[in-house]
């Protein structure tokens, strides 16, 4: 099953949450996340609720309609919500109508079942902390830290907060606004990464639509996000470097138009 990165809305996703490896303090902003890839119709948090030390998670689970699934701990020291998270997602797997699913770990003992539901043509988002192995982000298609998800979230009230309070001084709120963009360099190595995915995308025109860019941006490194270097959008990452040049063009809709990008480097070699 082929899925565009960018127009994910209307996935059906079946949300597991491992809450012995997930901050609580996280939930609210990771469903929030969610939301923008599809719709969660499965919501299981899997944990040993008997345990003191994930107790305080009630509160989140009903604010958020998130079903805790009972998983004692038999062996000490060791997760005891893998084994049921993966039989259940396996379950799911073959008797839910679902597009797509989330796993919320950092644990890399969910590698292999990324892999098998990417198999089953699934697509698969994962979220974690940054503390996440590599091998289980390179098995999603899609992955996002929740440091970043959290940051992201935190700094949207903040705004709305203000927003609200200087309405009446809109001069001195654009230069606030304009105080909070990105400062962040853009690592060379992230820079050559676009540059690569341009060249491979590019036409005769040398132009890529920023949507392909960014499909194929994730499929070579899934844990890229804008916001892992300050930056609301691609589009204004890639504005950010002087390497890459953007054009608007019109559609046949007036109101949309879509974003293309060149790279000068190649471009000027070509001439």
């Amino acid at each position: 099953m082929t899925q565009n990165a960018f127009s994910m809305n209307n996935l059906r996703l079946a949300v597991l949450i491992d809450a012995e490896n997930v901050p609580r303090y996280s939930i609210k902003s990771v469903m929030e996340e969610i939301a923008i890839y599809g719709t969660p119709t499965i919501k299981r948090i899997y944990g040993d609720w008997t345990s003191p030390s994930i107790g305080g998670w009630k509160a989140s689970l009903l604010e958020n309609a998130i079903t805790p699934i009972q998983q004692y701990s038999y062996t000490q020291g060791k997760n005891s919500s893998d084994s049921a998270m993966i039989i259940d997602a396996m379950d799911i797997l073959y008797t839910e109508k679902t597009d797509g699913f989330v796993i919320v770990s950092s644990d890399s003992d969910f590698t292999r079942l990324a892999i098998r539901l990417r198999e089953a043509g699934q697509w698969v988002i994962g979220i974690g902390e940054k503390k996440t192995p590599s091998a289980f982000i390179a098995a999603c298609d899609k992955f996002t830290y929740i440091e970043v998800i959290h940051e992201s979230s935190e700094e949207a009230i903040r705004e709305s907060e203000e927003s609200d309070q200087r309405w009446q001084m809109q001069q001195r709120g654009k230069r606030r606004q304009a105080s909070k963009m990105p400062t962040v360099k853009v690592p060379d190595e992230i820079v050559q990464l676009i540059a690569d995915s341009v060249a491979a995308l590019a036409g005769d025109s040398g132009a890529v639509f920023m949507g392909e860019l960014g499909n194929l941006i994730l499929k070579k490194q899934p844990d890229f996000d804008h916001r892992n270097f300050g930056y609301m959008s691609l589009s204004a990452m890639v504005k950010s470097i002087d390497r890459f040049e953007t054009e608007f063009r019109q559609t046949t809709d007036p109101n949309i138009k879509h974003v293309f990008v060149r790279d000068r480097e190649a471009n000027a070699s070509n001439e």
